[in-house]
């Protein structure tokens, strides 16, 4: 009996040691994510205040690289994962962050800022109850996760192709924009389920290069969960603050 509750004892430990790691990483996660926000919210502010800066930034040359610079950056993230330092990791992850804010900048023109405040409101709420939703289900959203992931870059391929074509209508631009906030309420959950996957599956395997992949998942987690905050707040934005 003693040895029994010996057993039961240490697995009890084990998994509270879990699910503290667990806490803490994903409270990583967030912060990272929260904090890149802000930092993208500032900038676009700032840039939007800026007749100046805005002559240099959302102009050719430099216009191209605020908008194919993120796409380069996700590519490479993905690809070079474990290849990257976390050093780098991070160094691309705030580029992203600061090219999206320049980008971003544009709806501080176009909207006023009581507009962008209920935006962001909605945004929030949104994003917070699938990414909860994401955390606690018991369904393995691995598969509706790889089906929104090609989606989203169906509308990539869709957006450059428009791009360099001339630009879409106004009905087209409507319906993309609700195919994007459709396929990035999926990726919030089925990412945020991931990202608690990969720690729990890091944690099991363990090995001297646990901590170092779970410091980069982090960033990549973030990253993650950012840019799907940001294609909702942009869709919502134009399909729903258009007529305010």
């Amino acid at each position: 009996m003693a040895e029994f509750e010996t057993v039961h004892s240490g697995a009890r430990t084990q998994s509270a040691a879990i699910d503290e790691g667990l806490r803490a990483h994903m409270n990583k996660v967030y912060g990272l994510m929260s904090a890149a926000l802000l930092a993208t919210f500032a900038l676009a502010y700032l840039v939007a205040q800026s007749p100046a800066a805005q002559q240099v930034l959302l102009v050719p040359p430099i216009v191209y690289a605020v908008i194919f610079g993120p796409l380069a950056f996700v590519l490479v993230a993905g690809f070079a994962f474990h290849k990257l330092s976390v050093g780098m990791l991070n160094l691309m992850f705030w580029g992203y962050a600061a090219l999206t804010g320049v980008s971003l900048s544009v709806i501080f023109i176009m909207f006023d800022m009581s507009q962008i405040i209920m935006g962001l409101l909605y945004t929030s709420i949104a994003f917070l109850g699938l990414s909860l939703m994401g955390y606690l289900t018991k369904r393995n959203l691995g598969p509706i996760g790889q089906v929104a992931t090609m989606m989203a870059w169906g509308i990539v391929a869709i957006g450059l192709f428009s791009f360099f074509t001339g630009g879409m209508s106004a009905n087209g631009a409507w319906w993309m924009h609700l195919a994007i906030l459709g396929v990035f309420a999926v990726l919030t959950a089925t990412s945020t389920q991931d990202i608690k996957n990969t720690y729990l599956q890091a944690r099991q395997a363990g090995g001297q290069d646990a901590e170092l992949f779970l410091e980069k998942a982090a960033i990549i987690g973030a990253l993650q969960l950012y840019i799907s905050f940001i294609a909702m707040f942009r869709s919502i934005m134009y399909l729903f603050m258009g007529d305010d």
